[in-house]
Formats: structure tokens, C-alpha cells, sequence
């Protein structure tokens, strides 16, 4: 079949995490910034006039059936009563249990590029609301911009500012981590002080820390070898998301032939926007 689309799905990644509290219901509060990469998947759409949504694994990196992408498409199908379909093929590279938004990253290009394919006209606010059902960062990837995040992931500010142009090794071992254990450690610190985006913007990459990141070293001690493989090139390191993935700016390039050969190694840059960001109305 002849793919219409052919679109991105890029990473994202945490310059820092903060926790600051904890809700009565048991959802963690917490502060972010939520940066574009240029590390990313590609996804190709085909328009099926039947009805069926199928899913091809283009990369061998063997996906679930039920993955975000298929449930993306069938809570568009279903919030619109579109009687089309899409055979939808997956070139992964952005692993998974990273915490690099890779599957909600997914979700997010598979409604932007079916309400095209399908031609629904939906605007970006209520794809925002389809997206929220399937993941707190959906909304984030939807809106396409560098973002200050609070709340429970549910409040989203654009930068205004534009994030200096810059480079990340980002270190990726083989084993991953399940972000419900973080946050269910009685261990995790909850109660950082909250900070504003003015303090972040006198320091960009050089402001905060991950609170996941010491809960999350305990459950992966992979987690803790990556930091020291970059401090070891004479980088600072920290943990982006639930992890297990590390990453640190980087001036120069830096060959990193001692990590282990089944981890994953690469550099990748900064977005300023979401390449699909003019796909949806506002």
C-alpha cells in the first residue's frame, strides 16, 4: 500500500523533575520542562475504506496490539463516528520504559495525521481531550512546543523564550523501568520546593534535578552506571522522566565505546517546535 503520510513522532526529554506534593487521590504534583528532540519515530498512515485499524512493525522492535497508536486511532474513530479506517506502519527507534514520551509521542502523530487522513477538521482542544484519555504527556506532544508542565502533568506553558540551541548524549541501558514502582516507593521525595520559570531561564540546562532518579537507581543500578559512564567523559548526567534513559548536554562530540554493547548510545538536538505542529487548528 502507498503510505499518504509518512510523519514524525519525536522524543522528548525532561531537563528536570521536580515532585512538589501529592493530591488526596494519589496523583503526584509535579514541575517540568518538557523539551522537543530530533530522536524520533516514523509512522505511515494508509487510508482503509472498511473500517479496520491495523498496525505493521516496520523496525523489529515488536510492539503490543493494543499499543498507544492503535488506541489513539480507535478513540479518534470513536469521539467522531468516522466510518474510515488506516493501516498504520511503525519505523520505532525511540525505546521503551525510557521515559522519552515515546509512545504518547506516537499517540499524539496518529491524531494529528487521521484527523488529516480522515479529514475531521477536529481543532487541537479536542484532540487535546482525546489525548488526555490515553496519557498525561499526549496533550504536550498535541500542543508541540517546548513547555513549562505542573500540576499532574495536566498544566501546560509554552516557553516564550526559545531554548538555546544544543546537542545530548543520551545513554539508554537495556533494562527499563515501570514508572508506577517510582512513584509507589514510599522512598520517593515529594515535597521539593516549588520553582517558576524565571529561575529555569537563568539556567536552562543547569537548573533543578529528577526527584525519580534516586527511587528509580535503587530499582535499575543501571541507571546509576550510565550517570557514571558520562561523568567518566566528564559530563553531568541526569535521568529524563521515570527513566531508565540518562542524558547530558554536551559541547563536543564524545565517543563513548566503553558502554556496554547492548545499551544505546546517541546524540540528538533540541526542537524549538513539534515538526506537525501546523497540523491542527487552534
Amino acid at each position: 500500500m502507498r503510505s499518504l503520510y509518512d510523519v514524525p513522532a519525536p522524543a522528548k526529554l525532561n531537563l528536570f523533575l521536580h515532585i512538589t506534593g501529592r493530591r488526596p487521590d494519589g496523583y503526584h504534583l509535579i514541575e517540568s520542562v518538557f523539551m522537543l528532540t530530533d530522536w524520533q519515530d516514523r509512522l505511515h498512515f494508509d487510508l482503509r475504506a472498511d473500517g479496520a485499524i491495523t498496525r505493521e512493525d516496520l523496525s523489529g522492535m515488536r510492539l503490543p496490539d493494543d499499543d498507544l497508536i492503535v488506541r489513539a486511532a480507535r478513540a479518534l474513530q470513536a469521539a467522531t463516528g468516522c466510518s474510515a479506517g488506516a493501516h498504520i506502519g511503525i519505523d520505532k527507534s525511540i525505546p521503551a520504559q525510557a521515559g522519552m514520551g515515546g509512545g504518547s509521542s506516537d499517540a499524539a502523530t496518529t491524531l494529528l495525521a487521521l484527523n488529516r487522513l480522515w479529514q475531521l477538521d477536529l481543532p487541537r482542544p479536542a484532540l487535546e481531550a482525546i489525548g488526555l484519555r490515553l496519557g498525561a504527556d499526549v496533550p504536550f506532544f498535541l500542543r508541540g512546543r517546548n513547555a513549562w508542565v505542573e500540576g499532574i502533568g495536566d498544566r501546560i506553558t509554552p516557553l516564550e523564550q526559545a531554548l538555546p540551541r544544543q546537542r545530548f548524549v543520551v545513554v539508554k541501558p537495556d533494562a527499563g523501568l515501570e514508572t508506577k514502582l517510582i512513584f509507589s516507593s514510599p522512598d520517593l521525595k515529594r515535597d521539593s520546593e516549588r520553582a517558576t520559570i524565571s529561575l529555569f531561564a537563568a539556567k536552562h540546562f543547569d537548573f533543578g534535578h529528577n526527584d525519580l532518579q534516586p527511587v528509580a537507581q535503587t530499582l535499575c543500578p543501571d541507571v546509576k552506571k550510565a550517570i557514571n559512564l558520562l561523568e567518566a567523559h566528564g559530563l553531568q548526567g541526569r535521568m529524563t522522566g521515570s527513566g531508565s534513559a540518562v542524558f547530558a548536554p554536551m559541547k563536543q562530540t564524545v565517543e563513548m565505546t566503553d558502554a556496554p554493547s547492548e545499551w544505546l548510545v546517541r546524540v540528538c538536538e533540541n526542537l524549538e517546535v513539534h515538526p506537525l505542529h501546523g497540523w491542527a487548528r487552534d
